[in-house]
């Protein structure tokens, strides 16, 4: 007999979407969508946005973590509550190597805490988003409860240790796995997070550990691990002469092997009440010997009844051997680290002046790993008539020397800045010092000196990057700044000249500079870091205090770098005017192609928000001629300001500054000529317009008045304003008169 179609078996049910009831008249489930098969699978996803430094979790992937939605705050450090800061710096870590090498994903097992104390091994796979420069964006990935993975097997970091009664599964194995584990480790901090992070209590097959340093006659208890000290809470310190377990080994220097807790109840009666408080039933307490010397103790503890065979004795002496010496050199790296960056801290300025008209912040970021403390610094300089200095600098190399040298740099070009030399002299005197010290490090820097009045900047590089601008509407852009070579060689290969470039910084503007570890990372082009940093000042606060923490919150938590960095920012105080009598400012670039249309846009918002649109469309088109002239026909930018006079009759003054001493001249041109009608047309448009000295420069001025000044409610304000216009030494300096041809200067 045939076998009836698939549709008609009788195990096979056929489902309508629209009833939710089969075939045969049974209800069934409804579809499972994606995201109900992963959490049934006790899986979650993320996405971890690394510009916001935002971690989304799905339901399920908090439920991964046993967290609840209120309890999270979307931040990586949002998971303390069950990752452990050893577990999370190793995850840390992993994710690190991922960003930097360029690879496209990751994968790592890691502990979590769950809300009774119980562990559970966790597993996350994660895939880097990157832009089209390589920069990483975000990660995208899953979390998974991966404590089935080894319900037959122990984990990869815990295949070997120190078991029950079961004896030791692998002397030679666990030796190695614990010395390679620990030769990553330089600082106290490392050892700690190999000894408590993932498959630390499975290397030693415990299920407590407290790990101690002995300082002067106590012990102090540094790190805890495990479900038995959970119960405990982190232990106080005890002196060396009680009579406790792990204080007599540190004591005798001998290990002590119990198996018997009645032993151990009759040889300390200290210890009576830990015991019915952790539930312990054997434990190993072993002093950490180094250079025959005691500097600590570990106790090993469990809750399972055994006996130490004598392959355990020695494995656990064994390995309290390399914990000793993994801790000394740790403990000797800690002191020489605190030496170094207190010896830098010491070199760089502890207060940094205020000025009228600026805020100024600074920020320090030591390397994240290894000896890389020395060689940068800031340094902010008051100086004569309202100016400021600005220095940031690196010395070559990492290390204690660097940092000596980097102090002696910075007191001296400190000394040739007071002495009122401009930047080019300045770095070329620090060169010719640095040159003369009995030392092979060379140095980079960047020099500025700002006039706060007027706004101008002086900048010189000796070869280091230059300085970032965000203008007032938010763009950022670096400005090509000439500079020479490093200080301490420019004299030796005869190159000792360090060529100005001259910047304006408008109100409101910011000056960011900052030394090379905050834009440069290895296997990355340094360009790729600059736009990075563009783009977060572009995007960050405008307080510099804010944005100083702003950009150390992406840029440096992202990258982990591994160089020093040294950061100033400063911006100038915004000049809006007051209420009756408003004001704004902007710098239009020579090499910016948008910049006059930008110019032209915040022209014709700040009238509209000051109720002057009708005047909008003469104030735009003169405006576009006075920049474009200065663009044309000198060698820099200029400065538009547009302000609201305070008379009974507002009037609108435009000022377009640049760097040009020569004055704008009124011609006639013929019918065929493609220039010279600017000032004509300003002529007739502006109701007076004029020029006046600036500094190095000058300034090309017009006003504008309503078209019905000196109707109802001026009050005679037009027979007023028309006799002082006619008369010339009532005119503003440098007035145009009705014949176009600029007067001389009154006064």
């Amino acid at each position: 007999m045939p076998a009836p179609p698939p549709e008609e078996r009788p195990d096979r049910v056929r489902y309508d979407p629209r009833s939710g009831v089969s075939a045969s008249g049974r209800g069934v489930p409804p579809p499972i969508g994606p995201g109900e098969r992963l959490a049934m699978n006790r899986m979650g996803s993320f996405d971890w946005d690394l510009d916001q430094g935002i971690l989304d979790f799905d339901e399920a992937g908090l439920r991964v973590f046993d967290l609840r939605p209120e309890e999270y705050s979307r931040r990586p450090d949002g998971l303390v509550l069950r990752v452990e800061p050893g577990e999370g710096d190793r995850l840390d870590r992993e994710i690190r190597r991922a960003v930097q090498s360029g690879r496209p994903s990751y994968s790592a097992y890691f502990m979590v805490t769950r809300r009774d104390g119980t562990k559970q091994w966790t597993h996350t796979q994660g895939t880097i988003v990157r832009d089209e420069q390589g920069y990483a964006r975000r990660v995208v990935g899953i979390v998974r409860d991966a404590r089935d993975d080894f319900a037959h097997s122990p984990p990869p970091a815990a295949a070997e240790g120190i078991g029950p009664a079961g004896g030791v599964r692998s002397f030679t194995s666990t030796v190695g796995r614990t010395t390679e584990a620990l030769s990553h480790a330089v600082s106290v901090r490392d050892v700690v997070a190999v000894l408590t992070g993932a498959g630390g209590l499975q290397r030693f097959g415990a299920d407590g550990l407290a790990l101690s340093l002995v300082e002067g006659a106590t012990m102090r208890f540094i790190a805890t691990s495990g479900e038995l000290m959970a119960r405990m809470g982190h232990p106080e310190p005890v002196r060396l002469v009680e009579s406790l377990p792990l204080a007599d080994a540190v004591l005798t220097r001998k290990p002590h092997f119990v198996g018997d807790i009645d032993d151990l109840r009759e040889r300390f009666p200290l210890i009576e009440p830990y015991v019915d408080k952790l539930g312990l039933a054997a434990g190993a307490f072993l002093p950490l010997i180094a250079q025959s010397r005691a500097i600590g103790g570990i106790a090993l503890l469990y809750h399972d009844r055994h006996e130490f065979t004598r392959e355990q004795r020695e494995l656990g002496t064994a390995l309290a051997g390399i914990v000793a010496q993994s801790l000394q050199r740790a403990i000797l790296f800690d002191k020489e680290r605190e030496f170094a960056t207190g010896l830098q801290s010491a070199m760089l300025p502890r207060h940094i002046p205020r000025f009228e008209g600026a805020e100024i912040a600074v920020r320090y970021h030591a390397a994240s790993s290894g000896r890389e403390v020395g060689g940068d610094w800031y340094d902010v300089i008051a100086l004569p008539q309202n100016r400021v200095g600005l220095v940031v600098g690196d010395v070559q190399g990492h290390d204690t020397h660097a940092a000596a040298v980097m102090g002696q740099l910075r007191i001296a070009l400190r000394a040739y800045a007071a002495e009122g030399h401009p930047p080019s002299s300045v770095l070329g005197r620090a060169s010719r010092f640095l040159a003369e010290l009995d030392t092979e490090r060379f140095a980079t820097c960047s020099y500025a000196q700002l006039d706060l009045t007027t706004g101008s900047v002086h900048a010189a590089r000796a070869g280091h990057i230059g300085p970032l601008i965000r203008h007032t509407d938010g763009r950022t852009g670096w400005p090509h700044v000439r500079g020479g070579l490093p200080l301490g060689l420019a004299g030796i290969l005869g190159l000792p000249e360090f060529p100005e470039t001259r910047l304006d910084l408008v109100p409101g503007e910011t000056l960011v500079f900052c030394t090379d570890g905050l834009v440069e990372e290895r296997g990355l082009d340094i360009t790729v870091g600059m736009d990075a940093l563009a783009e977060a000042v572009h995007h960050g606060p405008q307080r510099v205090e804010e944005l100083a923490d702003h950009l150390a919150e992406r840029l440096w938590q992202r990258w982990g770098s591994s160089d020093d960095v040294a950061l100033l920012v400063l911006r100038r105080n915004p000049d809006p005017g007051t209420i009756r009598a408003p004001r704004i400012h902007q710098y239009v670039h020579q090499a910016d192609p948008e910049g006059l249309a930008d110019a032209r846009l915040a022209l014709r918002q700040a009238l509209t928000a000051w109720g002057l649109e009708d005047l909008a469309d003469d104030i735009e088109l003169a405006a576009g001629e006075l920049l474009v002239n200065v663009l044309l026909h000198t060698e820099g930018g200029a400065v538009l300001t547009l302000e609201v006079l305070p008379e009974p009759v507002r009037r609108v003054r435009l000022s377009v500054q640049d760097r040009s001493s020569v004055w704008p001249r009124r011609r006639s041109p013929g019918e065929a000529a493609t220039s010279g009608r600017g000032l004509l047309m300003i002529d007739v448009l502006a109701d007076s317009w004029g020029v006046e000295p600036r500094g190095e420069g000058k300034a090309v001025w017009c006003e504008f008045g309503p078209d019905d000044e000196g109707a109802e409610g001026a009050e005679g304000a037009e027979g007023a304003e028309g006799a002082r216009r006619s008369e010339g030494p009532e005119r503003p300096e440098g007035a145009v008169g009705a014949a176009g041809a600029p007067t001389a200067p009154t006064g």
